[in-house]
C-alpha cells in the first residue's frame, strides 16, 4: 500500500498542505506566517466553489460551455484573457501590500518568514508579468484588433482557444500552488543555480518552471496568430499605412512574442533538464554556467518589456486623439517609433549584465544601445502631446489614466537613461531604485494603458459605459497610490537599502518604507474602487446603454457597428479609403449605410479543444511537479488523442445565412433611426446612447 500510494501521489504530502507547518511547530512565527497562507489558500477554494455553485444554481452550465467555453469567437476569447488577467491582478496586488507591510515594520525583523516574503516576491512577480500583464494585453488586442483591421475573426481561431487555455491553465498551476505549498523562492526570473535541485529541492521551482513554460507557449502562438492575421486579414484598402496606431503596436507585439518567448521557453525546458534528469546546462559544476540561463533569460527579458509597453502605447494613440478631438498628430513618425523600439528591444539585454564583469567596452555598447531607445520613446510623448495641443480635450477616466502616463512614464524613462550609464547602474543595480525605476516603467505604462483600454472599450464589448464615479476614484488613486508606493524606493535605493530586503536594521530606511507601504494601500483602494466600479455599472447598466455603438465619437471601424457587435463583426466587408475610416463617414454624413446585398456569412465552429488542452496541460504541469507520472503520461495521452480526433473532424465552419444577418442589421438600424444623436458635449449623459456625431458635422444643433 505505501508502494501504491507513492506511486499514486508522488512526492505529495501532507506538508504540502498550508497549516502542517504550524501544527509541527506551533511557534508564534510559524502561526502568523501559516495563517496568512491558510486564509490564502481558503479563499481560492471557496472561491472556485462558489463559482460553481453558482453556475449550478442558476443552470447556466450549458450557456458557459456553449457559448463561452468552446467558443472561438475572437470577442470573448479577448474577455476570457482580461478576466483572468484581473483575477491575477487582484492576487498580486495583495501580496504586494504585504511586502509592503513587511518592510513597514520590518526594522530588525517583522511578521513574515524569509521564505514566505521570498514567495510572495517569487508570485507577485510571476503574476503581474506572465498571468496579469500578458493575458490582459493579449485579450484587448483579441478584442479590437480583428474589429480594426475590418476582419471576421483571427487566422487561426482554434488555435487562439488553445493559446487561452494554456494560459488559463499556467495561472490556475499558479493559484494551486496557494493550496498545496510552496511556490517558488526564486523571484520571477528563477536564476540558478538557487533554482537547481541541490539548492531549491521541493516542489516550488517546478510550480514557477512549468506556469511560465504554459504562458510562454501561449504567447508564441498568439504572436504568430496576431501577425498573420494582421498581415492577411486586412480589408479591402486597409493598407498598413491606413492601419490605426493600435494595430501598428499589436503587429510589432505579435513579432516581439514570436522572436521574444522562445529564448525563455528554451531556459526553463533547460532548466527542467537540470532538476528532472540531472543535465548540467546551469550547475556550478561539471560543465554548467549559469551566464547561459541569464543570457536567454533577458534575449526574452528585454523584448519583453516592450511587448507589454507597446500595446499600450497604441491604446494611448487611440484615447488621446479620440478625447482630443483630433487626428493623431505625426503618425507616421509613431509608426517609424514603433518598429525602432521593436528592433533596438533585442540589442539592450546586456545592460542587465553590468555588474556581471563583461568589460567596459562593452558596457559602452549596451549603454549607448539603451538609450537609444529613449529617442523613439520621446517622439512619442511629443507626438501625443501634439495632438492635445489645441484640441477639444474631454477629461474622461481614459484621459486621467493617460495623463497620469506621460506624467510618470517620463520620470520613469529619465531614471532608465540614468541606468544606462554603466557606473551608476553599478552603483544601484542591486538596490530598490532599480525597483522604482521597473515599476515607474510598467506600472504607468503598462497597466494604465490597459485600463485606460479597458475603460474606452468597454462600452463597446457589453453594450454599456462604466460607472463614472468611481472610475475616477480609481484612476485617481492608481495614481496617487503608485506615487506613494515607488517613489520613496528612489530614496531607499540610493540610500543602499537592497532589493529583496526581507528585514532591515538601518532606522534611516524606515520613513520611507512606511510611506511606501502607505501607498500600497492607496493602491488597494484602487483596486476595490475597479470592483466597485463593475458592480455599479452592471446593477444600473440600463441607465448607460449604448446599443448603437458609438458612445465616443470614435474615429475607427469598431465603432462603426453595435455594442456589442455580431459574432461576424461586420454584415459585409468594409471598403476602407482612409485612415479614420468611420470618423470620415461620419463627416460626409455617410454613416450607417445598407450594404448592397447580403450575403451567408461562414464563421468557424465551436470546438471543445480549447477546455481539453485547459485541463491536459494542467494535469500534465501538476503531474511534473509533484512527479505523479502516471498523470503526466495519461493526460498527455489524452491530449495527444484529442489532436488526433480534432484531425477527423470535417464540420470546422458554420453558416449564418444572409436572411439572418439582413434581419439582425435592419433591427439595428431601425434602433438607429429611433435614437437621438449627442454631441461630444453630452456623451456622459445618460441621452448618450451610442450614436455620437462630430459637434462640426452639423448633424445635431
Amino acid at each position: 500500500m505505501n508502494h501504491f500510494f507513492d506511486v499514486l501521489l508522488g512526492r505529495l504530502g501532507w506538508d504540502a498542505l498550508p497549516f502542517w507547518k504550524m501544527l509541527q511547530e506551533p511557534t508564534a512565527f510559524n502561526i502568523v506566517n501559516d495563517t496568512i497562507v491558510t486564509g490564502a489558500a481558503a479563499m481560492v477554494v471557496f472561491g472556485a466553489l462558489t463559482l460553481i455553485a453558482l453556475v449550478t444554481w442558476f443552470g447556466k452550465w450549458r450557456v458557459l460551455w456553449n457559448d463561452w467555453l468552446t467558443s472561438v469567437d475572437h470577442k470573448k476569447i479577448g474577455i476570457m484573457f482580461i478576466v483572468i488577467a484581473f483575477v491575477m491582478l487582484a492576487r498580486a496586488i495583495i501580496e504586494a501590500v504585504f511586502m509592503r507591510a513587511q518592510q513597514s515594520v520590518g526594522l530588525g525583523g517583522g511578521f513574515l518568514s524569509p521564505e514566505h516574503f521570498g514567495e510572495f516576491f517569487s508570485t507577485h512577480g510571476t503574476i503581474m508579468i506572465f498571468f496579469m500583464a500578458m493575458p490582459f494585453l493579449t485579450g484587448l488586442i483579441n478584442y479590437i484588433m480583428p474589429l480594426q483591421i475590418g476582419a471576421r475573426d483571427l487566422a487561426f481561431p482554434v488555435m487562439n482557444a488553445i493559446s487561452l487555455a494554456l494560459t488559463a491553465a499556467g495561472a490556475a498551476l499558479v493559484m494551486v500552488s496557494l493550496v498545496l505549498t510552496p511556490f517558488s523562492t526564486g523571484g520571477w526570473s528563477g536564476y540558478p543555480p538557487f533554482t537547481e535541485g541541490p539548492y531549491s529541492p521541493g516542489a516550488g521551482v517546478d510550480y514557477w518552471i512549468w506556469s511560465v513554460t504554459l504562458s510562454t507557449l501561449s504567447s508564441t502562438m498568439t504572436g504568430i496568430n496576431f501577425a498573420v492575421t494582421i498581415y492577411k486579414k486586412r480589408a479591402p484598402g486597409m493598407h498598413l499605412m491606413r492601419m490605426p496606431l493600435f494595430c501598428w503596436t499589436a503587429l510589432t507585439t505579435a513579432i516581439l512574442m514570436i522572436f521574444g518567448m522562445p529564448p525563455l521557453s528554451v531556459a526553463t525546458a533547460l532548466l527542467a533538464l537540470d532538476r528532472y534528469a540531472d543535465f548540467h546546462f546551469f550547475t556550478t559544476d561539471l560543465g554548467g554556467n549559469m551566464m547561459n540561463y541569464v543570457n536567454l533569460f533577458w534575449a526574452f527579458g528585454h523584448p519583453e518589456v516592450y511587448i507589454l509597453i507597446l500595446p499600450a502605447f497604441g491604446v494611448f494613440s487611440e484615447v488621446f486623439s479620440t478625447f482630443s478631438g483630433k487626428r493623431i498628430y505625426g503618425y507616421k513618425t509613431l509608426v517609424i517609433a514603433t518598429i525602432s523600439i521593436a528592433a533596438l528591444s533585442f540589442t539592450v539585454w546586456l545592460h542587465h549584465f553590468f555588474t556581471m564583469g563583461q568589460n567596459a567596452n562593452v558596457n559602452a555598447a549596451f549603454g549607448i544601445a539603451t538609450m537609444l531607445i529613449g529617442i523613439p520613446t520621446g517622439v512619442k510623448i511629443y507626438d501625443w502631446m501634439l495632438t492635445m495641443y489645441r484640441g477639444r480635450i474631454r477629461f474622461t477616466i481614459t484621459m486621467v489614466y493617460a495623463i497620469g502616463f506621460i506624467m510618470l512614464f517620463v520620470i520613469g524613462g529619465m531614471t532608465g537613461i540614468i541606468l544606462a550609464n554603466p557606473s551608476i547602474d553599478y552603483q544601484v543595480h542591486n538596490t530598490l531604485f532599480l525597483v522604482a525605476h521597473f515599476h515607474n516603467m510598467l506600472v504607468p505604462g503598462m497597466l494604465f494603458g490597459m485600463l485606460a483600454g479597458y475603460n474606452y472599450w468597454f462600452p463597446k464589448a457589453f453594450g454599456f459605459r462604466l460607472d463614472e464615479r468611481w472610475g475616477y476614484r480609481a484612476a485617481y488613486s492608481w495614481i496617487i497610490g503608485f506615487m506613494l508606493a515607488f517613489f520613496p524606493l528612489y530614496v531607499l535605493g540610493l540610500l543602499g537599502m537592497p532589493r529583496r530586503a526581507v528585514a532591515f536594521f538601518e532606522p534611516a530606511y524606515l520613513p520611507w518604507t512606511v510611506v511606501a507601504g502607505f501607498g500600497a494601500l492607496v493602491v488597494l483602494f484602487a483596486l476595490f474602487s475597479l470592483v466597485m466600479q463593475l458592480v455599479r455599472s452592471i446593477r444600473y447598466r440600463a441607465d448607460s446603454a449604448v446599443p448603437i455603438g458609438d458612445p465616443w465619437d470614435g474615429r475607427t471601424l469598431e465603432w462603426s457597428v453595435s455594442a456589442p457587435p455580431p459574432e461576424y463583426n461586420f454584415p459585409s466587408i468594409p471598403e476602407i479609403s482612409s485612415r479614420d475610416p468611420f470618423m470620415s463617414e461620419k463627416s460626409r454624413g455617410q454613416a450607417y449605410q445598407r450594404p448592397t446585398s447580403y450575403a451567408d456569412i461562414e464563421m468557424p465552429a465551436n470546438s471543445g479543444l480549447g477546455p481539453v488542452f485547459f485541463f491536459v496541460s494542467f494535469l500534465v504541469a501538476f503531474g511534473l511537479v509533484w512527479y505523479m507520472w502516471w498523470l503526466v503520461i495519461g493526460a498527455g495521452l489524452v491530449g495527444l488523442s484529442a489532436l488526433i480526433a480534432r484531425s477527423f473532424v470535417r464540420r470546422t465552419t458554420r453558416v449564418i445565412s444572409a436572411e439572418e444577418v439582413r434581419s439582425t442589421h435592419e433591427r439595428w438600424l431601425a434602433q438607429i433611426a429611433c435614437t437621438s444623436a449627442v454631441t461630444r458635449a453630452d456623451e456622459r449623459h445618460t441621452m448618450n446612447r451610442g450614436l455620437s456625431v462630430p459637434p462640426d458635422s452639423g448633424a445635431v444643433q
